[in-house]
């Protein structure tokens, strides 16, 4: 599904990513974990598109897209998160869903042309499918609250629901767990999981090691912009240089 080849990152000098290399198989949960400053959104941000890669190679799906602006990426199916959600506040949840799905066909010229008929159905197919992304993240109870009033957690769950929306195939979120108490740290997990079970791949970058540890099924670990450890999360866990690059010993 998506590979990384030897990627680099470089900055003014400072090489923020070096030689990564990073296989995602189809329908996997990969988690990518380091301590502040290892480079891990530094990568997110170059596997999305949002930063530009320096030196190696990215593909998605077998295609090329080392180059590709971010929004061409996003089509192809790589959706991403943010650390800190930025939530359309004025909006409804149900709102802050509908305005991230892509295309709506009537409100091209086309779908203009074939008459309100076809834009209320569209319209109705689309809400249909909001509602859905609504009860798969845990989110229908507030579906027509406006979205500033949501708890932190919350508001990451809308905003992998407007992921959602854009039916990736691949979902790359950021520190999913961070600020958010530990029952919806426990909902997030569940939700992670059945989005998973349709097939979708995520990488996870999150400083929470046990809440990755019970996701993923390959950690990587990356320190100083390299990665020093992969494998299954237990044996990862385990590794010296791992164990070192956490709190000098203590993981």
């Amino acid at each position: 599904m998506l590979e990384v080849h030897g990627v680099c990152v470089e900055f003014d000098g400072f090489r923020a990513v070096e030689s990564v290399n990073l296989v995602v198989p189809d329908a996997a949960i990969v988690g990518i974990a380091g301590t502040n400053g290892a480079g891990k959104s530094t990568l997110f941000g170059a596997i999305a598109g949002q930063v530009r890669v320096t030196g190696g190679s990215l593909a998605f799906d077998g295609r090329d897209i080392t180059h590709m602006p971010s929004h061409r990426r996003a089509r192809l199916g790589l959706a991403r998160t943010f650390q800190v959600p930025r939530e359309f506040g004025r909006l409804s949840v149900l709102e802050n869903l509908l305005v991230a799905a892509p295309n709506d066909a009537h409100e091209t010229l086309v779908g203009a042309w074939l008459g309100r008929a076809a834009a209320r159905r569209a319209d109705a197919a689309l809400t249909a499918r909001a509602d859905e992304t609504l009860a798969l993240v845990g989110l229908a109870g507030v579906r027509d609250q406006p979205a500033a009033g949501l708890s932190g957690g919350q508001k990451k769950l809308l905003e992998l629901g407007r992921a959602l929306m854009g039916t990736p195939r691949c979902i790359l979120l950021d520190e999913p767990f961070a600020g958010v108490n530990p029952v919806l740290i426990e909902q997030l997990i569940v939700v992670l999981r059945a989005i998973h079970a349709r097939d979708i791949s995520l990488v996870v970058i999150e400083h929470h090691l046990q809440a990755l540890k019970s996701l993923v099924q390959t950690l990587v670990v990356m320190d100083q912009g390299q990665v020093i450890a992969a494998g299954p999360p237990g044996a990862v866990l385990d590794d010296a240089r791992v164990q070192s690059a956490y709190m000098g010993g203590v993981v």
